[in-house]
Protein backbone atom coordinates (compact mmCIF):
# COMPACT_ATOMS: atom_id res chain seq x y z
CA UNK A 1 0.00 0.00 0.00
CA UNK A 2 1.34 3.57 -0.79
CA UNK A 3 0.12 5.22 2.52
CA UNK A 4 2.02 8.45 1.70
CA UNK A 5 -0.19 8.80 -1.49
CA UNK A 6 -3.15 8.11 0.88
CA UNK A 7 -2.15 10.36 3.78
CA UNK A 8 -2.21 13.46 1.06
CA UNK A 9 -5.39 12.58 -0.52
CA UNK A 10 -6.53 13.03 2.98
CA UNK A 11 -4.38 16.23 3.32
CA UNK A 12 -5.42 17.56 -0.17
CA UNK A 13 -8.76 17.44 0.94
CA UNK A 14 -8.55 19.25 3.83
CA UNK A 15 -7.18 21.84 2.15
CA UNK A 16 -10.48 21.76 -0.19
CA UNK A 17 -12.94 21.32 2.53
CA UNK A 18 -11.63 24.76 4.04
CA UNK A 19 -11.49 26.47 1.13
CA UNK A 20 -15.14 25.43 -0.22
CA UNK A 21 -16.53 25.58 2.68
CA UNK A 22 -15.00 28.93 4.40
CA UNK A 23 -15.76 31.19 1.43
CA UNK A 24 -19.37 31.76 2.45
CA UNK A 25 -18.33 32.89 5.51
CA UNK A 26 -15.58 35.20 4.32
CA UNK A 27 -18.67 36.73 1.95
CA UNK A 28 -20.71 37.50 4.25
CA UNK A 29 -18.05 39.43 6.45
CA UNK A 30 -16.80 40.91 3.30
CA UNK A 31 -19.94 42.36 2.03
CA UNK A 32 -20.56 43.41 5.34
CA UNK A 33 -18.06 45.56 5.71
CA UNK A 34 -18.10 46.98 2.53
CA UNK A 35 -22.04 47.59 2.68
CA UNK A 36 -22.98 44.89 -0.40
CA UNK A 37 -26.17 43.68 -0.77
CA UNK A 38 -27.95 41.83 0.59
CA UNK A 39 -26.46 44.54 3.89
CA UNK A 40 -26.23 47.85 2.12
CA UNK A 41 -29.69 48.92 3.85
CA UNK A 42 -28.72 48.86 7.37
CA UNK A 43 -31.91 48.73 9.68
CA UNK A 44 -32.41 51.66 11.95
CA UNK A 45 -30.50 51.51 15.58
CA UNK A 46 -29.88 53.67 18.51
CA UNK A 47 -27.88 51.31 20.02
CA UNK A 48 -24.74 52.71 18.67
CA UNK A 49 -23.21 49.07 17.46
CA UNK A 50 -22.13 48.80 13.24
CA UNK A 51 -25.05 47.12 11.16
CA UNK A 52 -25.29 43.40 11.44
CA UNK A 53 -22.64 43.07 13.75
CA UNK A 54 -24.41 40.04 15.34
CA UNK A 55 -24.20 38.31 11.44
CA UNK A 56 -20.20 39.62 11.31
CA UNK A 57 -19.66 37.82 14.54
CA UNK A 58 -21.83 34.71 13.73
CA UNK A 59 -19.17 34.49 10.40
CA UNK A 60 -16.14 35.16 12.22
CA UNK A 61 -17.35 32.25 14.74
CA UNK A 62 -18.02 30.05 12.18
CA UNK A 63 -14.66 30.15 10.49
CA UNK A 64 -13.16 29.57 13.79
CA UNK A 65 -15.49 26.72 14.16
CA UNK A 66 -13.97 25.47 10.96
CA UNK A 67 -10.55 25.59 11.30
CA UNK A 68 -10.22 23.92 14.29
CA UNK A 69 -12.61 21.38 12.66
CA UNK A 70 -9.92 20.73 9.78
CA UNK A 71 -7.44 20.41 12.70
CA UNK A 72 -9.68 17.91 14.13
CA UNK A 73 -9.02 15.69 10.69
CA UNK A 74 -5.59 16.46 10.22
CA UNK A 75 -4.00 15.14 13.16
CA UNK A 76 -6.13 11.74 12.96
CA UNK A 77 -4.77 11.29 9.60
CA UNK A 78 -1.52 11.72 10.39
CA UNK A 79 -2.03 8.99 13.37
CA UNK A 80 -3.42 6.92 10.79
CA UNK A 81 -0.38 7.15 8.48
CA UNK A 82 1.65 6.52 11.43
CA UNK A 83 -0.53 3.55 12.62
CA UNK A 84 -0.44 2.04 8.98
CA UNK A 85 2.80 2.18 8.78
CA UNK A 86 3.34 0.33 12.27
CA UNK A 87 1.48 -2.68 10.85
CA UNK A 88 3.49 -3.12 7.69
CA UNK A 89 6.80 -2.95 9.04
CA UNK A 90 5.92 -5.23 11.73
CA UNK A 91 6.25 -3.45 15.07
CA UNK A 92 6.14 -5.44 17.85
CA UNK A 93 5.77 -3.73 21.69
CA UNK A 94 6.28 -5.54 24.91
CA UNK A 95 3.41 -5.55 27.43
CA UNK A 96 2.54 -1.73 28.63
CA UNK A 97 5.83 -0.46 26.55
CA UNK A 98 3.46 1.39 24.13
CA UNK A 99 1.35 2.87 27.02
CA UNK A 100 4.80 4.42 28.40
CA UNK A 101 5.96 5.36 25.48
CA UNK A 102 2.86 7.68 24.01
CA UNK A 103 2.37 9.21 27.57
CA UNK A 104 3.61 12.32 26.00
CA UNK A 105 1.29 12.07 23.00
CA UNK A 106 1.46 9.55 20.11
CA UNK A 107 3.54 12.66 18.10
CA UNK A 108 6.50 11.90 20.44
CA UNK A 109 5.24 8.08 20.78
CA UNK A 110 5.66 7.11 17.21
CA UNK A 111 8.66 9.16 16.36
CA UNK A 112 10.41 7.08 19.33
CA UNK A 113 8.90 4.02 17.85
CA UNK A 114 10.39 5.06 14.67
CA UNK A 115 13.63 6.35 15.48
CA UNK A 116 14.55 2.85 17.29
CA UNK A 117 13.20 0.97 14.13
CA UNK A 118 14.31 3.12 11.33
CA UNK A 119 17.59 3.90 12.78
CA UNK A 120 16.97 7.79 12.18
CA UNK A 121 16.96 10.70 14.54
CA UNK A 122 14.24 13.41 14.42
CA UNK A 123 17.09 16.08 15.05
CA UNK A 124 17.38 15.25 11.31
CA UNK A 125 13.48 15.64 10.12
CA UNK A 126 13.12 18.89 8.11
CA UNK A 127 9.70 19.19 9.69
CA UNK A 128 8.88 21.69 12.25
CA UNK A 129 8.03 18.89 14.89
CA UNK A 130 6.69 21.82 17.53
CA UNK A 131 4.20 23.02 15.68
CA UNK A 132 3.00 19.69 14.48
CA UNK A 133 3.10 18.87 18.23
CA UNK A 134 0.43 21.91 18.43
CA UNK A 135 -1.69 20.62 16.16
CA UNK A 136 -2.92 17.60 18.92
CA UNK A 137 -2.66 19.62 21.31
CA UNK A 138 -5.06 21.78 19.53
CA UNK A 139 -7.39 18.79 18.57
CA UNK A 140 -7.76 17.85 21.82
CA UNK A 141 -8.51 21.15 23.38
CA UNK A 142 -11.12 21.51 20.37
CA UNK A 143 -12.74 17.84 21.56
CA UNK A 144 -13.05 18.48 25.08
CA UNK A 145 -14.36 22.40 25.67
CA UNK A 146 -14.95 23.95 28.64
CA UNK A 147 -17.82 26.73 28.47
CA UNK A 148 -20.93 26.02 26.98
CA UNK A 149 -21.79 29.35 26.45
CA UNK A 150 -19.67 30.32 23.77
CA UNK A 151 -18.09 28.24 20.23
CA UNK A 152 -14.71 29.83 21.60
CA UNK A 153 -12.04 27.69 22.56
CA UNK A 154 -8.95 28.79 24.64
CA UNK A 155 -5.35 27.21 25.02
CA UNK A 156 -6.22 26.45 28.97
CA UNK A 157 -2.49 25.92 30.44
CA UNK A 158 -1.29 27.83 27.90
CA UNK A 159 -1.47 31.19 29.72
CA UNK A 160 0.75 29.63 32.78
CA UNK A 161 3.27 28.88 30.08
CA UNK A 162 4.42 31.82 28.04
CA UNK A 163 7.74 30.40 27.79
CA UNK A 164 5.82 28.35 24.63
CA UNK A 165 5.27 29.89 21.36
CA UNK A 166 1.99 29.10 20.36
CA UNK A 167 1.40 28.94 17.00
CA UNK A 168 -2.40 28.96 16.84
CA UNK A 169 -3.42 32.52 18.30
CA UNK A 170 -4.60 35.69 16.82
CA UNK A 171 -2.21 38.63 16.56
CA UNK A 172 -4.19 40.37 19.41
CA UNK A 173 -4.07 37.36 21.58
CA UNK A 174 -0.43 37.40 21.18
CA UNK A 175 -0.12 40.43 21.86
CA UNK A 176 -1.98 40.06 24.83
CA UNK A 177 0.17 37.37 25.83
CA UNK A 178 3.21 38.79 25.75
CA UNK A 179 2.06 41.04 28.42
CA UNK A 180 2.74 39.57 31.62
CA UNK A 181 0.26 41.79 33.22
CA UNK A 182 -2.58 40.90 31.29
CA UNK A 183 -1.40 37.26 31.01
CA UNK A 184 -2.07 37.09 34.23
CA UNK A 185 -5.87 37.39 34.37
CA UNK A 186 -7.41 34.33 33.67
CA UNK A 187 -10.56 34.92 32.06
CA UNK A 188 -8.38 36.05 29.24
CA UNK A 189 -6.89 33.08 28.61
CA UNK A 190 -5.75 32.98 24.36
CA UNK A 191 -8.15 31.74 22.28
CA UNK A 192 -7.45 28.47 19.85
CA UNK A 193 -6.99 30.83 16.48
CA UNK A 194 -6.77 28.60 13.22
CA UNK A 195 -7.00 30.87 10.24
CA UNK A 196 -6.72 29.64 6.71
CA UNK A 197 -2.62 30.48 6.50
CA UNK A 198 -2.10 28.16 9.71
CA UNK A 199 -3.94 25.74 8.55
CA UNK A 200 -2.39 25.41 5.84
CA UNK A 201 1.32 25.71 6.88
CA UNK A 202 0.40 23.17 9.81
CA UNK A 203 -0.20 20.69 6.28
CA UNK A 204 2.65 21.38 5.19
CA UNK A 205 4.90 20.83 8.08
CA UNK A 206 2.78 17.47 8.34
CA UNK A 207 3.59 16.55 4.63
CA UNK A 208 7.31 17.62 5.14
CA UNK A 209 7.52 15.19 7.97
CA UNK A 210 6.07 11.80 6.31
CA UNK A 211 7.72 12.81 3.03
CA UNK A 212 10.56 12.07 5.30
CA UNK A 213 10.05 9.52 7.06
CA UNK A 214 8.43 7.69 3.61
CA UNK A 215 12.12 7.08 2.41
CA UNK A 216 13.29 5.36 5.11
CA UNK A 217 10.21 3.78 5.46
CA UNK A 218 10.50 2.51 2.26
CA UNK A 219 13.82 1.33 2.95
CA UNK A 220 13.42 -0.28 5.89
CA UNK A 221 10.77 -2.62 4.71
CA UNK A 222 12.08 -2.70 0.80
CA UNK A 223 15.66 -2.96 1.23
CA UNK A 224 17.74 -0.09 -1.13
Amino acid sequence: MDVLFFFKERTRFIRQFYNTAAAPFMQTMKAIEGGEPPFDNPPYSEDGEPAYLAEWIEASEALEVLGRTCLSMLSPSLQLYFRRWEQQLGVQWEADEKKKVFKKGFLNGYMLCFEQVLGISRNDCPANLDLIEQVTLARNRDQHPEDITSMRVTHGKARKDRSTPHFFMSEQDRAMFSDPEMADISFLDPAIHVSRDHLFAAIEETERLTDWLEAHMLEKRWGR
